[in-house]
């Protein structure tokens, strides 16, 4: 039996769609419903291993927690990883099979394929895997919850779409369009977005979900019921503006700092210190969630920086992952933090590298894969030699550190040759310098709370961590916000129907429609 589905689309980028699609799938999850996340195509450089070793995004990821089902390959088919404002790596069915530039990607001349699986206009090609994916999905689960990217409107992009508009058509999906009210113009864009599609896409959009309202919800009616009227549409709730809610984030090339601190409130200190830790902000910034588990901690102050003047105070520096570990590596010296990193080092003060980070504190990288740069010196900090590989590594291993239980995950093409130092995870410890290729590692409870006790030693800090903090719950925690949301704001009965019937028969035709 086909399961029901709804695609969740946005007016623009960073409408809510991600945490939309969450809230959705824990409500649903919460009555009984066996629901699967989807999305067909994404771009971020924020991604995670499933368990079979499958890279997918890590907003995916995040939702099939919230749907309380283990994430895999067929939840996002197609990942893009950008490594420049014009380039791509693809990774289909959560492998990667080459790099490829905007134009091959959309269907004009520039693609490049080491492997010799990609070519232009392949996006036409990968539509067919991605409903393949979304009908598996709807053959085992009650409900498929899809999310979209960016604008279903995106004219020019109509005629190759396999995430919006394409297979909600394909697939006679229902479409729930999201708009931020907090930027200012949802209406127009509520009134645009279904203005610029085709009759046939139109026929699919059911209505309208307002995200991040403030104030007294009264005010809005009238401007709702004049939408309905303009569009024949209804909207399906108001979402309020909520503070601090720590989900997971997609964002491309551009990476919301104030996001990647999750605007979470920093509770009182347990000790008499807090804890400063700078996040060294490199181009091109992957997985960047790795530092969310220092920032629930009490006490734990984290902030992004781009300044040496930035780590002066900071008790912990983070050199975090990059899709491009020797522009990260160009960006460290041109602005002199990579001689403040090597005075911290002297000086016996703690610095904290993952994955790419890991690989620009080392004193060799050969790279004629990412940046094809060849041989770089690093920083030197510690005593490995990195050597970039075709083929990626991806896993998700469990080890210890510091005495305690550690999981992880690892994304990365570089191939670490580990000469000295203290064993630390796969990579090593020399003094107050850290260095490994696990993300996620800072996740584990008790080895996040030994890391910090150890960093404040160096640091001088009398800082002490909370003995009961748990990331995992605090995710829970998060993610049943996110259904609370649904629950108590949006026209539950409405939204069911949808997911179970599809939109509604006879909605009007908006002109003028698509050029």
């Amino acid at each position: 039996m086909r399961g029901g589905g709804l695609l969740v689309a946005g007016t623009t980028s960073d409408a809510g769609k991600s945490v939309v699609t969450a809230g959705i799938c824990r409500w649903l999850v919460r009555q009984g419903v066996k629901v699967a996340p989807f999305k067909g195509q994404n771009m971020s450089l924020n991604s995670f291993v499933t368990r079979e070793g499958a890279e997918i995004g890590r907003a995916q990821a995040m939702q099939a927690q919230a749907a309380r089902v283990e994430p895999t390959a067929l939840m996002n088919p197609v990942l893009l990883k950008p490594g420049s404002d014009r380039s791509s790596q693809v990774v289909l069915m959560g492998r990667p099979v080459g790099e490829l530039s905007a134009k091959g990607f959309f269907g004009g001349p520039g693609g490049s394929s080491p492997g010799k699986v990609l070519h232009e206009g392949r996006r036409k090609e990968l539509f067919e895997p991605v409903m393949a994916c979304l009908e598996e999905l709807r053959g085992t689960y009650d409900a498929v919850i899809c999310e979209g990217a960016g604008s279903p409107a995106e004219i020019n992009l109509r005629r190759t779409d396999i995430v919006n508009m394409g297979i909600a058509r394909a697939a006679r999906l229902p479409v729930l369009v999201v708009g931020d009210i907090d930027r200012g113009g949802v209406f127009a864009q509520f009134f645009g977005t279904t203005a610029l599609l085709a009759p046939e896409d139109q026929e699919l959009i059911a209505g309208y979900l307002v995200n991040k309202f403030r104030g007294d919800v009264t005010l809005l009616e009238p401007g709702l019921d004049m939408l309905l009227g303009l569009t024949g549409r209804r909207t399906y709730g108001v979402l309020p503006y909520a503070h601090g809610l720590g989900i997971d984030e997609e964002d491309g090339l551009r990476v919301s700092l104030r996001g990647a601190v999750r605007e979470s409130v920093v509770a009182p200190p347990v000790g008499e210190d807090v804890l400063r830790v700078a996040v060294c902000a490199v181009p091109l910034m992957s997985n960047f969630t790795d530092v969310d588990a220092l920032a629930a901690e009490p006490g734990v102050v984290v902030r992004f920086v781009d300044r040496a003047e930035e780590l002066v105070d900071a008790d912990l520096v983070i050199v975090p992952g990059t899709r491009g570990t020797v522009k990260a590596l160009a960006w460290l010296r041109e602005r002199g933090l990579a001689d403040a990193l090597a005075r911290r080092a002297a000086e016996g003060r703690p610095v904290l590298g993952i994955c790419g980070g890991f690989q620009v504190l080392g004193e060799r990288i050969d790279d004629e894969v990412e940046s094809k740069a060849g041989t770089v010196d690093g920083l030197g900090l510690l005593p490995v030699r990195v050597r970039f590989a075709a083929g990626k590594t991806l896993a998700r291993p469990v080890g210890e550190a510091l005495g305690e239980r550690v999981e992880g995950y690892e994304i990365h093409h570089g191939v670490a040759d580990v000469l000295g130092g203290d064993p630390f995870l796969d990579g090593c410890r020399v003094g107050a310098v850290w260095g490994t290729h696990w993300h996620g590692s800072l996740e584990s409870d008790g080895f996040r709370r030994a890391f910090l006790r150890e960093v404040a030693a160096a640091a001088g800090r009398r800082f002490v961590p909370a003995p009961d903090t748990s990331f995992g719950m605090l995710r829970e925690e998060q993610l049943d916000r996110l259904g609370d949301l649904i629950e108590e704001h949006a026209d539950t009965d409405a939204l069911l129907r949808l997911i179970e019937d599809g939109a509604p028969a006879g909605l009007p035709f908006v002109p003028p429609g698509a050029p």
